[in-house]
Protein backbone atom coordinates (compact mmCIF):
# COMPACT_ATOMS: atom_id res chain seq x y z
CA UNK A 1 0.00 0.00 0.00
CA UNK A 2 1.42 3.79 -1.67
CA UNK A 3 1.71 6.01 1.46
CA UNK A 4 1.39 9.62 0.82
CA UNK A 5 4.18 11.83 1.62
CA UNK A 6 2.62 13.14 4.90
CA UNK A 7 2.34 9.15 6.25
CA UNK A 8 6.59 8.66 4.67
CA UNK A 9 7.65 11.56 6.66
CA UNK A 10 5.62 10.56 9.57
CA UNK A 11 6.39 7.13 9.85
CA UNK A 12 8.37 5.19 13.18
CA UNK A 13 8.66 1.70 13.58
CA UNK A 14 8.15 2.80 17.15
CA UNK A 15 4.56 3.17 19.06
CA UNK A 16 2.63 6.18 18.20
CA UNK A 17 1.21 8.05 20.97
CA UNK A 18 -2.27 8.07 19.87
CA UNK A 19 -2.16 4.30 19.95
CA UNK A 20 -0.86 4.65 23.93
CA UNK A 21 -3.53 7.04 24.33
CA UNK A 22 -6.21 4.38 23.22
CA UNK A 23 -4.97 1.71 25.09
CA UNK A 24 -4.69 3.88 28.36
CA UNK A 25 -8.28 4.48 27.94
CA UNK A 26 -9.10 0.79 28.24
CA UNK A 27 -6.95 0.09 31.26
CA UNK A 28 -9.02 -0.53 34.63
CA UNK A 29 -9.44 2.23 36.95
CA UNK A 30 -7.76 2.00 40.34
CA UNK A 31 -6.28 4.33 43.01
CA UNK A 32 -3.09 3.95 40.94
CA UNK A 33 -4.17 4.35 36.88
CA UNK A 34 -6.76 7.85 37.82
CA UNK A 35 -3.85 9.68 39.53
CA UNK A 36 -3.16 12.62 38.12
CA UNK A 37 0.37 11.58 38.03
CA UNK A 38 -0.19 8.76 35.93
CA UNK A 39 -1.57 10.17 32.79
CA UNK A 40 0.24 10.58 30.09
CA UNK A 41 1.88 13.93 29.54
CA UNK A 42 1.11 15.55 26.16
CA UNK A 43 -2.46 14.40 27.32
CA UNK A 44 -2.70 16.39 30.69
CA UNK A 45 -4.42 19.38 30.27
CA UNK A 46 -3.47 20.29 33.99
CA UNK A 47 0.18 19.39 32.91
CA UNK A 48 0.66 21.26 30.02
CA UNK A 49 -1.20 24.25 31.78
CA UNK A 50 1.46 24.56 34.58
CA UNK A 51 2.99 28.00 34.74
CA UNK A 52 6.26 26.36 34.05
CA UNK A 53 5.67 24.80 30.58
CA UNK A 54 5.10 28.52 28.97
CA UNK A 55 7.89 27.54 26.44
CA UNK A 56 6.37 24.52 25.47
CA UNK A 57 3.06 26.02 24.84
CA UNK A 58 4.80 28.86 22.98
CA UNK A 59 6.22 26.18 20.62
CA UNK A 60 3.03 24.50 19.92
CA UNK A 61 1.34 27.58 19.20
CA UNK A 62 3.85 28.13 16.33
CA UNK A 63 4.02 24.37 15.44
CA UNK A 64 0.55 24.06 14.87
CA UNK A 65 -0.47 27.02 12.62
CA UNK A 66 3.15 26.83 10.68
CA UNK A 67 2.33 22.70 9.82
CA UNK A 68 -1.12 23.19 9.22
CA UNK A 69 -0.48 25.59 6.66
CA UNK A 70 2.43 24.17 5.18
CA UNK A 71 0.06 21.20 4.91
CA UNK A 72 -2.01 22.90 2.41
CA UNK A 73 1.15 24.74 0.41
CA UNK A 74 0.64 28.12 1.23
CA UNK A 75 3.30 29.99 0.52
CA UNK A 76 3.03 33.51 0.98
CA UNK A 77 0.15 36.09 1.53
CA UNK A 78 -1.38 39.50 2.24
CA UNK A 79 -2.11 40.61 5.26
CA UNK A 80 -4.91 43.11 5.59
CA UNK A 81 -4.59 44.88 9.27
CA UNK A 82 -7.08 46.95 10.87
CA UNK A 83 -10.22 47.91 13.29
CA UNK A 84 -12.56 45.32 14.76
CA UNK A 85 -15.10 48.52 15.80
CA UNK A 86 -15.47 49.44 11.66
CA UNK A 87 -18.82 48.28 10.13
CA UNK A 88 -19.99 47.52 7.03
CA UNK A 89 -21.43 50.55 5.23
CA UNK A 90 -25.40 50.56 6.15
CA UNK A 91 -24.75 48.62 9.45
CA UNK A 92 -24.99 49.31 12.87
CA UNK A 93 -21.94 51.33 14.48
CA UNK A 94 -22.13 49.22 17.58
CA UNK A 95 -18.73 50.45 19.23
CA UNK A 96 -20.17 53.76 19.25
CA UNK A 97 -19.77 55.33 22.59
CA UNK A 98 -21.32 59.13 21.72
CA UNK A 99 -22.56 60.58 19.10
CA UNK A 100 -18.89 61.84 17.27
CA UNK A 101 -17.64 58.49 17.10
CA UNK A 102 -20.81 56.86 15.62
CA UNK A 103 -20.47 59.83 12.80
CA UNK A 104 -16.65 58.74 12.84
CA UNK A 105 -17.31 54.82 12.44
CA UNK A 106 -20.36 55.34 9.81
CA UNK A 107 -17.73 57.57 7.83
CA UNK A 108 -14.99 55.17 7.85
CA UNK A 109 -17.19 52.62 6.83
CA UNK A 110 -15.92 52.81 3.42
CA UNK A 111 -12.97 51.27 4.07
CA UNK A 112 -15.07 47.88 4.80
CA UNK A 113 -16.11 47.95 1.05
CA UNK A 114 -11.89 48.89 0.16
CA UNK A 115 -11.29 46.00 1.96
CA UNK A 116 -13.41 44.03 0.89
CA UNK A 117 -12.55 44.88 -2.45
CA UNK A 118 -8.65 44.42 -1.90
CA UNK A 119 -9.34 40.83 -1.15
CA UNK A 120 -10.82 39.92 -4.21
CA UNK A 121 -8.12 41.51 -6.33
CA UNK A 122 -5.56 39.64 -3.96
CA UNK A 123 -7.34 36.60 -4.47
CA UNK A 124 -7.99 36.82 -7.83
CA UNK A 125 -4.57 36.58 -8.57
CA UNK A 126 -4.37 33.66 -5.79
CA UNK A 127 -6.23 32.10 -7.78
CA UNK A 128 -3.41 31.40 -10.69
CA UNK A 129 -0.92 30.40 -8.45
CA UNK A 130 -3.45 27.36 -7.04
CA UNK A 131 -3.76 29.60 -3.76
CA UNK A 132 -0.37 29.00 -2.92
CA UNK A 133 1.03 33.38 -3.34
CA UNK A 134 -0.88 35.74 -1.80
CA UNK A 135 -3.70 34.19 0.00
CA UNK A 136 -5.55 36.88 2.40
CA UNK A 137 -5.00 36.69 5.76
CA UNK A 138 -6.60 38.79 8.54
CA UNK A 139 -7.06 38.53 12.29
CA UNK A 140 -10.16 36.93 11.72
CA UNK A 141 -12.57 39.25 13.73
CA UNK A 142 -14.89 41.53 12.72
CA UNK A 143 -14.62 45.15 11.05
CA UNK A 144 -11.58 45.13 8.42
CA UNK A 145 -10.96 41.74 9.16
CA UNK A 146 -14.38 40.26 8.39
CA UNK A 147 -14.21 42.45 5.29
CA UNK A 148 -10.89 41.10 4.08
CA UNK A 149 -12.11 37.18 4.49
CA UNK A 150 -15.60 38.18 3.08
CA UNK A 151 -13.62 39.42 -0.18
CA UNK A 152 -11.59 36.25 -0.37
CA UNK A 153 -14.87 33.94 0.10
CA UNK A 154 -16.51 36.37 -2.78
CA UNK A 155 -14.45 34.48 -5.62
CA UNK A 156 -13.88 31.05 -4.28
CA UNK A 157 -10.73 31.48 -2.60
CA UNK A 158 -9.52 30.35 0.63
CA UNK A 159 -8.26 32.66 3.78
CA UNK A 160 -7.11 32.50 6.76
CA UNK A 161 -7.72 34.14 9.89
CA UNK A 162 -5.57 34.63 12.75
CA UNK A 163 -7.80 34.92 16.00
CA UNK A 164 -6.99 35.52 19.60
CA UNK A 165 -8.49 34.88 23.11
CA UNK A 166 -9.62 38.28 24.25
CA UNK A 167 -11.07 39.31 27.35
CA UNK A 168 -14.50 39.89 25.61
CA UNK A 169 -15.85 37.62 23.66
CA UNK A 170 -14.76 37.05 19.63
CA UNK A 171 -15.28 34.71 17.47
CA UNK A 172 -13.95 33.91 14.23
CA UNK A 173 -16.38 36.04 11.46
CA UNK A 174 -17.92 33.63 9.62
CA UNK A 175 -15.65 34.02 5.81
CA UNK A 176 -12.74 32.85 7.02
CA UNK A 177 -11.91 29.33 5.51
CA UNK A 178 -12.75 26.34 8.23
CA UNK A 179 -9.71 24.88 7.79
CA UNK A 180 -7.62 28.01 8.39
CA UNK A 181 -8.89 29.47 11.31
CA UNK A 182 -6.53 29.65 13.94
CA UNK A 183 -6.53 30.70 17.69
CA UNK A 184 -3.98 31.92 19.63
CA UNK A 185 -3.35 32.92 23.06
CA UNK A 186 -0.01 34.56 23.03
CA UNK A 187 -0.10 37.73 20.75
CA UNK A 188 3.63 37.70 19.97
CA UNK A 189 3.59 34.41 18.56
CA UNK A 190 0.03 35.67 16.60
CA UNK A 191 2.50 38.72 15.35
CA UNK A 192 4.62 36.15 13.47
CA UNK A 193 2.13 33.80 12.02
CA UNK A 194 1.47 37.42 10.57
CA UNK A 195 4.34 38.07 9.35
CA UNK A 196 6.05 34.84 8.07
CA UNK A 197 4.84 34.68 4.98
CA UNK A 198 3.74 38.48 4.09
CA UNK A 199 4.52 39.61 0.60
CA UNK A 200 2.22 42.66 1.07
CA UNK A 201 0.45 44.63 4.35
CA UNK A 202 -2.41 46.59 3.77
CA UNK A 203 -3.27 48.58 7.04
CA UNK A 204 -6.95 50.23 7.54
CA UNK A 205 -7.88 52.93 10.00
CA UNK A 206 -8.14 51.01 13.26
CA UNK A 207 -6.96 51.67 17.25
CA UNK A 208 -4.19 50.58 19.15
CA UNK A 209 -4.26 46.67 18.01
CA UNK A 210 -3.75 47.95 14.54
CA UNK A 211 -0.99 50.22 15.47
CA UNK A 212 0.60 47.38 17.04
CA UNK A 213 1.28 45.39 14.49
CA UNK A 214 1.82 47.94 12.04
CA UNK A 215 4.62 49.26 14.28
CA UNK A 216 5.98 45.58 14.51
CA UNK A 217 6.13 45.34 11.06
CA UNK A 218 7.35 48.81 10.19
CA UNK A 219 10.36 47.92 12.88
CA UNK A 220 11.08 44.12 11.68
CA UNK A 221 11.71 46.21 8.06
CA UNK A 222 13.17 49.34 9.34
CA UNK A 223 16.16 47.33 11.11
CA UNK A 224 16.11 44.51 8.18
CA UNK A 225 14.63 41.85 9.89
CA UNK A 226 12.28 41.41 7.39
CA UNK A 227 12.34 41.67 3.52
CA UNK A 228 11.03 45.06 2.57
CA UNK A 229 7.72 44.02 1.18
CA UNK A 230 4.26 46.75 0.06
CA UNK A 231 3.54 48.40 2.88
CA UNK A 232 0.53 50.01 2.05
CA UNK A 233 -2.29 52.55 4.53
CA UNK A 234 -5.10 53.45 3.73
CA UNK A 235 -6.59 56.93 4.04
CA UNK A 236 -3.92 59.11 4.09
CA UNK A 237 -6.05 61.70 6.14
CA UNK A 238 -6.97 59.05 8.88
CA UNK A 239 -3.10 58.17 9.22
CA UNK A 240 -1.91 61.52 8.91
CA UNK A 241 -3.40 62.47 11.97
CA UNK A 242 -3.14 59.27 13.42
CA UNK A 243 0.78 58.71 13.34
CA UNK A 244 3.15 61.42 11.32
CA UNK A 245 6.53 59.94 10.33
CA UNK A 246 7.65 63.00 8.80
CA UNK A 247 8.03 64.77 12.22
CA UNK A 248 9.46 61.47 13.40
CA UNK A 249 12.46 61.79 10.28
CA UNK A 250 12.78 65.67 11.18
CA UNK A 251 13.25 65.14 14.78
CA UNK A 252 16.00 62.49 13.69
CA UNK A 253 14.40 59.34 15.67
CA UNK A 254 14.27 57.70 12.49
CA UNK A 255 15.83 57.90 9.24
CA UNK A 256 14.76 60.22 6.08
CA UNK A 257 14.41 57.01 4.22
CA UNK A 258 12.52 55.24 6.94
CA UNK A 259 9.22 57.50 5.49
CA UNK A 260 9.48 55.90 2.10
CA UNK A 261 8.76 52.35 3.90
CA UNK A 262 5.18 53.68 3.68
CA UNK A 263 2.97 54.07 0.93
CA UNK A 264 -0.29 55.43 0.91
CA UNK A 265 -3.58 54.73 -1.23
CA UNK A 266 -7.53 55.52 -0.74
CA UNK A 267 -8.79 52.46 -3.21
CA UNK A 268 -8.47 48.91 -3.22
CA UNK A 269 -7.49 49.66 -6.91
CA UNK A 270 -4.54 51.47 -5.82
CA UNK A 271 -3.16 49.03 -3.15
CA UNK A 272 -3.46 46.12 -5.90
CA UNK A 273 -1.32 48.47 -8.34
CA UNK A 274 1.04 49.25 -5.44
CA UNK A 275 1.54 45.28 -4.97
CA UNK A 276 1.99 44.64 -8.86
CA UNK A 277 4.48 47.48 -9.78
CA UNK A 278 6.41 46.11 -6.43
CA UNK A 279 6.80 42.40 -8.06
CA UNK A 280 6.49 43.26 -11.53
CA UNK A 281 3.34 41.20 -11.74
Amino acid sequence: MCMTPMEKAGWTPLRHSDEDIEKVSRIPETPQSIAPSYRLAFADPDFLMRRELRPVRLQLELLKAELMLAERDIRSTVILFGGARIPEPGGDAWAAKNETQRGNLLANARYYDEARQFARLCSEHSATTYHREFVVVTGGGPGVMEAGNRGAADVGAPSIGLNIVLPHEQAPNRYVTPELSFNFHYFAIRKMHFVMRAKAVAVFPGGFGTMDELFETLTLMQTGRMERVPLILFGKAFWSRAINPDFLAEQGTIAPEDVKLIDYVETADEAWACIRRFYDL
